[in-house]
C-alpha cells in the first residue's frame, strides 16, 4: 500500500512538473555549434523539459539576425553558453506548460525574443528596463535557443501571438521588428520628422522603414545598391542614398532633408564608419540612436560639434514587454511586414555566410521541418 502510495505521489509530481495534451518526441533535429567558429552541426539532439515557469514551444520559423551570427563567432565581450542552439525569432505553438505558468494555455502560438528572462525584482525590471538585468538571460545565447523544433521560453518574457498569424511573417518581428520599433521611440521624434535609416533595406532597417512610416515620420534611407534602393521605395521609403555612389555622403543627406539633417537617425548597420557619420549630418538637437552592434566598434563625435549642434547619441537595445505588444499590434494591423525569404533549418550555416558577405536582403527565415 505504502509501495503504490509513494508511486502515486511520484506521478503527481512528474505531472505538475509540466502539463501537456501533445505527444512530444524525446529527439528532434536543431543546429548545435561546440566551440566559437566551430561547425553549424545540423543534428538530432534532445528535447529540453520546460521548467516549472517556463513553456515548450514547437518552433515552426526562426528568423536569422545578425546577432546569432556574434554568438556563433563569440566576438562579443559577453559570454555565451557552450555548446550552444542559436535563434532568438522563433515562432510556433506551446506544447507544454511548466506547473507555475498560467498566463499561456496548451495550443496557444508564443514567440521567443532575445530577452528570455529576467530577475523581475531589480531596479531595472521595476522600470521596465528588463533587458537591461543583471541576471538577464538570452534566447540563443545564454539559453539554447529557436534553431530547434522545440525550444523552452520564460512564459512572462515569451511573446503572446494571436491565433491564426502566419508564423513565418511574425518571426522577424519578434527581435528585429521590437529592436527597431523601441529605436524609434528611443528617437522620439514627432510625426512629419526626417529619421534617417542606416541600413535601411537589411533585415532590421526594411522594418524600421514600416515603422517609422507607420509613426509619421519621413523617412530618409541610406544603403548601397540599386536592389536595396528598389525594396527600400517599396516599403515606403522618401529618400534613399546611395553611399556606394555618394561623393560626400554628409552633403549628400543633408541636402535631401532641407539642408539640416535629419532629427534623428537609427543605426542599424555594422558599419563603424556609418555610425560615426551620422553624428556628422544629424540635425542640431537631433538624436542619434545605436542599435548595430559591430565587434569593437566606437562612436566618434567631435565634441566641439556635438556640444554646439546640441545633438544627443543614445543606445536603444530590445524592448520590454509592452514594446513587444505594440510592435506586434503594428504587424497585426498590417502596417509592417518582414521582406522574407524561407529555408530550411538544415541551410543555416549557408545564411550565416551570406550575412559575413553582406548579401542578405530583408530577412531570411529558417523552416525548422527541412
Amino acid at each position: 500500500m505504502f509501495s503504490a502510495l509513494k508511486q502515486s505521489a511520484k506521478a503527481t509530481r512528474s505531472f505538475t512538473r509540466f502539463q501537456s495534451t501533445f505527444t512530444i518526441p524525446e529527439k528532434q533535429m536543431g543546429v548545435i555549434f561546440e566551440t566559437h567558429g566551430g561547425p553549424l552541426q545540423y543534428k538530432e539532439i534532445p528535447v529540453p523539459k520546460p521548467k516549472a515557469n517556463e513553456i515548450l514551444i514547437n518552433v515552426k520559423y526562426s528568423g536569422v539576425c545578425h546577432t546569432d551570427l556574434h554568438a556563433w563567432k563569440g566576438d562579443w565581450p559577453l559570454a555565451a553558453k557552450l555548446p550552444l542552439v542559436g535563434g532568438h525569432e522563433g515562432a510556433g505553438v506551446v506544447v507544454a506548460k511548466g506547473a507555475s505558468v498560467t498566463n499561456f494555455e496548451i495550443g496557444d502560438y508564443a514567440g521567443i525574443k532575445w530577452l528570455n528572462g529576467s530577475c523581475m525584482s531589480c531596479e531595472f525590471c521595476e522600470q521596465g528596463d528588463e533587458s537591461n538585468c543583471e541576471k538577464a538571460d538570452l534566447s540563443g545565447y545564454t539559453h539554447d535557443g529557436s534553431f530547434q523544433q522545440y525550444a523552452t521560453a520564460d512564459a512572462i518574457q515569451a511573446a503572446k501571438i494571436p491565433k491564426g498569424t502566419d508564423l513565418a511573417d511574425v518571426s522577424p518581428i519578434l527581435c528585429a521588428g521590437v529592436t527597431v520599433y523601441k529605436a524609434l521611440k528611443t528617437a522620439d521624434l514627432r510625426a512629419g520628422q526626417w529619421v534617417a535609416i542606416s541600413g535601411a533595406a537589411g533585415g532590421l532597417g526594411s522594418l524600421a522603414v514600416q515603422y517609422a512610416k507607420a509613426m509619421g515620420l519621413r523617412v530618409l534611407g541610406i544603403d548601397g545598391g540599386d536592389a536595396k534602393k528598389d525594396l527600400f521605395h517599396e516599403l515606403g521609403g522618401d529618400v534613399f542614398v546611395d553611399f556606394t555612389k555618394s561623393k560626400d555622403l554628409v552633403a549628400d543627406i543633408k541636402a535631401a532633408t532641407n539642408g539640416l539633417g535629419p532629427h534623428g537617425v537609427i543605426n542599424v548597420s555594422v558599419s563603424e564608419k556609418a555610425i560615426s557619420q551620422s553624428c556628422d549630418y544629424v540635425r542640431s538637437t537631433g538624436k542619434v540612436v545605436l542599435v548595430g552592434l559591430p565587434s569593437g566598434a566606437v562612436c566618434k563625435s567631435d565634441v566641439f560639434q556635438h556640444v554646439v549642434k546640441s545633438i544627443q547619441i543614445k543606445g536603444s537595445y530590445v524592448g520590454n514587454r509592452a514594446d513587444t505588444r505594440e510592435a506586434l499590434e503594428f504587424f497585426s494591423e498590417g502596417k509592417v511586414k518582414s521582406p522574407i525569404k524561407i529555408v530550411g533549418l538544415s541551410e543555416l550555416a549557408h545564411v550565416y555566410e551570406l550575412m559575413e558577405q553582406g548579401k542578405i536582403l530583408g530577412r531570411y527565415v529558417v523552416d525548422t521541418s527541412k
